[in-house]
């Protein structure tokens, strides 16, 4: 259905106005289940999209705070345009803190503008949509990065909270499978809390927890970072000389010395470099961004293409573009099911100079 034929399918404020809806957690969770291979479609469209000049994705915004400084809320605006044709922002918090109060560290809304008058026209629930972005975004990198090479067959999870778990359940419905899962965290419960769900899910595969990063690095083909780490915190190059392909998702754990020593593929390459991501830091240290060797577009197209005798390095920063893709597959799924949660009244001055004495609630 379309973005005009959804929105015909809700109540409208006004004529030419439309409807406001806010989609809750749950509706989302059921509008994405089962669907892994679709989303990830929808992020290989989105990309060659953003790769073709169709989307507006400018910088993030980071709000900050001196009494929290290891905590942030990063504003998204973007623009997708073709068949998806919707505009919008993602409003997404981040407070590692609230890990040891039991609450998630993420939190997200998500607004939907109507390309053709600016009017949002739902607010949805996003930290679902968050990790289930990120998650589809790595599994297609590591699908395209390893196409004409065999797949690995153990991969390490380095970080194992709510993206994590997300990105193994994308891997796992994209068709991977491994003989042996590594998992290495910081805290003792989160990494037998991941075991518990790995073995809950995948009674067959070998769950193995590491005591150090080390020893997960090196046993790993294929290695996920998923941290809420702020600066690189793995320095040796020596623990990747097996050449892993390295989803580093959470873009800050790698010190310059090892992203140098790879083939870098990121989203969006002026996204990628700033912020003080590990690529950032690489590009303040030589002074350039020679070491970025294209895009996953690049890769896609066949532009790109990674080398056996080298690590691999996906480093995607998390466009915005694709929480509207996503979002908009939500909103769609759950108007063609009739569901939408409709605001009645949520825009009230729509009267450029008010409303005369003969006129009712609508106007007329």
């Amino acid at each position: 259905m379309s973005t005009a034929a959804a929105l015909d399918a809700v109540p409208s404020a006004t004529d030419g106005v439309p409807a406001f809806a806010v989609i809750p957690g749950a509706q989302v969770a059921q509008a994405l289940e089962g669907r892994e291979r679709e989303i990830v479609d929808v992020v290989a469209r989105t990309y060659r999209m953003h790769g073709a000049g169709e989307t507006g994705n400018p910088p993030s915004y980071f709000l900050r705070f001196p009494d929290k400084p290891n905590s942030r809320i990063i504003a998204l605006p973007a623009s997708v345009g073709g068949d998806v044709g919707v505009d919008g922002i993602k409003w997404v918090s981040s407070f590692p803190d609230n890990v040891a109060a039991g609450l998630p560290r993420a939190s997200a809304v998500l607004i939907l503008n109507d390309h053709r008058t600016g009017y949002p026209f739902a607010c949805l629930e996003a930290s679902i949509i968050n990790a289930v972005r990120t998650s589809a975004s790595a599994a297609l990198a590591a699908d395209q990065l390893t196409k004409g090479r065999t797949r690995p067959r153990r991969v390490g999870f380095f970080g194992v909270g709510l993206i994590a778990r997300y990105l193994h359940t994308y891997l796992a419905a994209t068709g991977w499978t491994f003989d042996e899962v590594g998992v290495f965290d910081l805290n003792p419960e989160s990494a037998a809390g991941f075991r518990g769900y790995l073995e809950r899910h995948d009674a067959a595969t070998t769950v193995r927890i590491h005591e150090d990063a080390e020893s997960l690095v090196r046993s790993s083909d294929l290695l996920v970072f998923a941290t809420v780490a702020g600066e690189p915190h793995v320095h040796d190059p020596a623990w990747f000389a097996h050449h892993p392909l390295v989803l580093h998702v959470s873009l800050r754990d790698l010190s310059p010395e090892i992203v140098l020593g790879a083939t870098n593929v990121v989203d969006d390459v002026d996204h990628c470099l700033r912020a003080n991501t590990s690529l950032h830091l690489a590009e303040q240290q030589v002074g350039n961004r020679d070491f970025v060797h294209g895009t996953l577009d690049d890769v896609m197209a066949g532009r790109v293409s990674p080398v056996s005798d080298r690590t691999t390095v996906f480093s995607p920063f998390g466009l915005g573009i694709l929480d509207l893709a996503v979002g908009k597959a939500v909103y769609d799924e759950i108007g063609r099911a009739g569901g939408l949660q409709v605001i009645d009244g949520f825009f009230h001055e729509l009267q450029r100079y008010g409303q005369g004495p003969q006129q009712d609630s609508t106007g007329r």
